[in-house]
């Protein structure tokens, strides 16, 4: 038995105990284990993986999400789906909202062609009271693109998608019904 043969013992003797110790205000202590993957416990990366399947799902416009959906980068009510789109420029921000329309079943709505045409939309005043009343950005049913009233978010948009399943959908995106 050579030199280096006594202090992997010492050391695996050594790493039991301190694998079952506890900090003293009672938190267990967890120490990395150097055991083969057959004797430890540790999860082995790709093991219980989902499969394409389970992780695939269908766009928003064949299912739409419901309330308080978890994994979306935004928020919905079961009725509009709310998210923030902020890149490096307006630009990057508007492509970023393109292709998010794309993959979610939303190609064949009719969109500017690109962030200067997009600016056209853009409601002229300052006056944040008319901005309450008025939509700030393009609206197409069942997609808006809004400008944040914040002006200095410049390279933001807000993207606004609407479930057309609803019964009084049509109401409800033009605001005459509640």
């Amino acid at each position: 038995m050579g030199f280096y043969d006594d202090f992997s013992e010492i050391n695996a003797s050594h790493m039991q105990e301190k694998e079952r110790a506890i900090s003293p205000i009672g938190r267990p202590i967890f120490v990395a284990s150097y055991r083969p993957p057959e004797e430890s416990n540790l999860v082995v990366p790709g093991e219980n993986l989902p499969t394409m399947q389970e992780v695939s799902r269908s766009p928003f416009r064949k299912n739409f999400p419901s309330v308080d959906v978890q994994g979306l980068d935004g928020s919905s009510d079961g009725y509009e789906y709310k998210t923030t789109f902020a890149g490096s420029s307006l630009e990057h921000s508007y492509d970023m909202i393109r292709a998010f329309l794309r993959e979610e079943g939303y190609a064949d709505i009719p969109l500017p062609r690109n962030a200067a045409e997009l600016q056209r939309f853009r409601l002229p005043t300052r006056n944040r009271q008319i901005l309450l009343f008025e939509d700030n950005g393009y609206v197409h049913n069942p997609v808006k693109i809004l400008f944040p009233l914040d002006r200095r978010k410049k390279n933001a948009l807000i993207l606004c998608i609407y479930n057309e399943a609803d019964p009084d959908h049509l109401l409800k995106f033009h605001g005459i019904c509640p």
